[in-house]
Order: structure tokens, then C-alpha cells, then sequence
């Protein structure tokens, strides 16, 4: 198994693939034109909730707090407050804001029929890999990432896109990786990046999922070079995210790293956050990131529903937390405004100067 098919974290606008992948979004509305929104037909939606309370009830991260949402969710249906609505997406709406309501998680959603499969839009577009990326100044390199998305081929090419870029910053001597718009992608895309900024292998991430998950089969995680399987608590399969240096010669594992972050910083963005911050990798400079940090998969109900459902947890190896609701916190504290005025500072570099090359770099090479 590969970690893009299995195991995505994804964005705020909600970008989470139908192959096992884990999505931000922090409950946002997904966008449905007038000609796909799907009629709302009460036994279909009535299909799709009961099937929703069964799986967070078998699955979610914590067996309480899945009881919890089921326990909600059939009540709404044995009062008929699920019973009519305008439209499939309002109803789906409503029972995503109903799901909140109980406790707030930053990737639980019931999807609408007839919305964008989230995942599946057109990748290489200016919200889809890396942005603009090129030289600032003499030894000063510059990334801009804005999530990875996309379906297998367009997720490769994405990531044959981020080697190329890094493989030309092989000199550099600092690194400003702009992740203010970065929301959400697959571990795949941490692991490429660990390769060329860590000298030895080093555990990022630890990622705890129900045993019983794992014995039902709906656990999106495998395990690879990169990630593996260790001992933890009763009850709970452990895993290691490990970076894994590559065989390539790169001045990158000794270059200065700035991650700058913002609110938007979401999911996937998030975990890479985390990883170079406690690692001590990186200065993490601006805003507190979003706060979505449980990972799972997307799953067809019935009727063209879908729900994503969280079923594990990443998180800091040596504190134990994660950044579910949280965030992770920056080094440097500024507006995410000023955050690459402040990475520009400490690289040494004038920042009129940076900018001006910053307006002329392009989205390709």
C-alpha cells in the first residue's frame, strides 16, 4: 500500500479523495452548482445517516465520542428532523453542523450527491502542489506550497514537480517554504520533502488508530520504509512516520529552514508543521495553524452520500499532543502578513530586493 492511496491529510476547502484519504476542512460546505445539487429524497438520506452512525459508532478515534455522534444521529431521525429538506446539500449541511454541535473535529462531514469528489479537481493548477518557487537572493531559495490534491496521476505528477524544485535548491543555503496556503496533501509529499532536509533518519510523526479498526480493515494506513508499525497502548496500533534521508547529494540537510504558516495551514500542512518544529528542522514563523488533525478516509454511503470519517490521530512523538482544534503554534509569532518580511530578516536579505525577484518567479520552471 502507498501512502497517497491510503492516508491523506487534506485542506479547509475540503479536498479529501475517495481512497482511503484524511481532509481537513474544518466542516466547510462543499460547492454544488445548480445543475448537479441532487434532489433530497428522504429514504436515501435516511439510508445514509443510519450507515454514518454505524461507522463513526465502529471507528472514530475515540469509542465515546462516536457513540456520542450516533447516538445523535439516530435521535434526529427518530424525531424527523432529518425528514425534509430543500435539497441534498442543505440536508448535508445541517447534519455536518449537527456533528459539530456534539464535538468539533476538523475533518467530520456528511457530502453531498452531486458535489465536486473531493480530491478530483484539476491538479498543477495554482491551488494544487507547489506554487511559485525560485531564487530570492544569492543561497536563498523560495517555495510556496498550496496542498496536493488530485487523483494517482495527477498526485505523481505533483510530486515529480516538488523532487525538481528541491533538486534545484541543492545549493542553497537557506529555504523560505511559504505553507501559509499550504492545506492539506498525503504523508508522500512530507516524506519527499524529510529526504532532502533531514542528514540521518529521524521519527516525524506518531499516528495512533483503534485496534479494532485496524482488525475491520478500515484503517487507511499501511506500513512502508517511511512508516512502521511500533509498540503502544492497549487497544491502540502505533506508528512511526520516519524521515528517511535520500541517496542524493544535497546541501539541503545543512540549509537554514523558515516554514512560514498562517490560519489557513491545514491538515497535511499542519503535520509537516509539526515535524519540522519539533525536530527542531525549521523556524516556524507566524500564525497558529488551522487545528485539523485527525486523519481517516472517505467512504460512500448510499444515495451518492459521502462521509469522511476520522479513525486516527498523528501526533508529537515526545509530548504526546496533536493539533486537533490546537494548531501548532509558530516560533516566531507575526501576522502571516508580515511572516516572509520576518523570514527575509533573518535570511540576511533585503527584503525590496526579495520581493521584486518574488513578482517575477513563475508557477513553472
Amino acid at each position: 500500500m502507498n501512502s497517497h492511496a491510503i492516508f491523506l491529510f487534506l485542506a479547509s476547502i475540503g479536498l479529501v479523495s475517495n481512497a482511503g484519504r484524511i481532509g481537513v476542512d474544518k466542516a466547510s460546505k462543499h460547492s454544488v452548482s445548480a445543475e448537479q445539487s441532487a434532489a433530497f429524497i428522504a429514504g436515501e438520506a435516511r439510508t445514509a445517516v443510519e450507515k454514518l452512525a454505524a461507522l463513526l459508532e465502529e471507528n472514530f478515534i475515540y469509542p465515546d465520542i462516536g457513540a456520542a455522534y450516533s447516538r445523535m444521529l439516530r435521535g434526529k431521525l427518530a424525531s424527523g428532523a432529518y425528514a425534509r429538506f430543500p435539497s441534498s446539500e442543505e440536508f448535508a449541511n445541517v447534519v455536518t453542523a449537527d456533528l459539530q454541535a456534539v464535538n468539533r473535529e476538523g475533518h467530520l462531514k456528511l457530502m453531498a450527491p452531486g458535489a465536486q469528489p473531493p480530491g478530483q479537481s484539476a491538479a498543477g493548477t495554482s491551488g494544487s502542489g507547489v506554487g511559485k518557487a525560485g531564487w530570492l537572493a544569492p543561497g536563498v531559495a523560495y517555495l510556496s506550497i498550496h496542498g496536493f490534491q488530485g487523483n494517482r496521476s495527477e498526485y505523481t505528477r505533483l510530486m515529480n514537480r516538488l523532487r525538481e524544485v528541491l533538486d534545484r535548491f541543492s545549493t542553497a543555503q537557506s529555504v523560505i517554504i511559504d505553507a501559509r496556503p499550504y492545506v492539506g496533501g498525503a504523508l508522500e509529499e512530507t516524506d519527499i520533502m524529510a529526504s532532502y532536509f533531514f542528514a540521518k533518519p529521524t521519527i516525524l510523526l506518531h499516528i495512533d488508530i483503534r485496534q479494532d479498526v485496524e482488525k475491520s480493515g478500515f484503517s487507511p494506513l499501511g506500513e512502508s520504509a517511511t512508516l512502521r508499525r511500533i509498540s503502544g497502548p492497549k487497544g491502540v496500533v502505533r506508528r512511526e512516520q520516519v524521515a528517511v534521508p535520500s541517496k542524493a547529494a544535497t546541501k539541503l540537510r545543512q540549509a537554514r529552514i523558515f516554514l512560514l504558516t498562517s490560519r489557513a495551514t491545514a491538515s497535511g500542512g499542519e503535520g509537516f508543521t509539526l515535524s519540522m518544529k519539533h525536530t527542531g528542522r525549521a523556524t516556524i514563523i507566524g500564525e497558529a495553524t488551522a487545528g485539523a488533525g485527525h486523519l481517516g478516509r472517505t467512504t460512500p454511503l448510499t444515495g451518492g452520500y459521502r462521509s469522511f470519517n476520522p479513525v486516527g490521530r498523528p501526533f508529537d512523538p515526545a509530548t504526546g499532543k496533536g493539533w486537533e482544534q490546537t494548531g501548532v503554534d509558530p516560533h516566531v509569532k507575526v501576522p502571516a502578513e508580515k511572516a516572509l518580511d520576518e523570514a527575509l530578516h533573518r535570511a540576511g536579505v533585503d527584503p525590496a530586493m526579495a520581493k521584486k525577484a518574488l513578482e517575477s518567479l513563475k508557477t513553472d520552471w
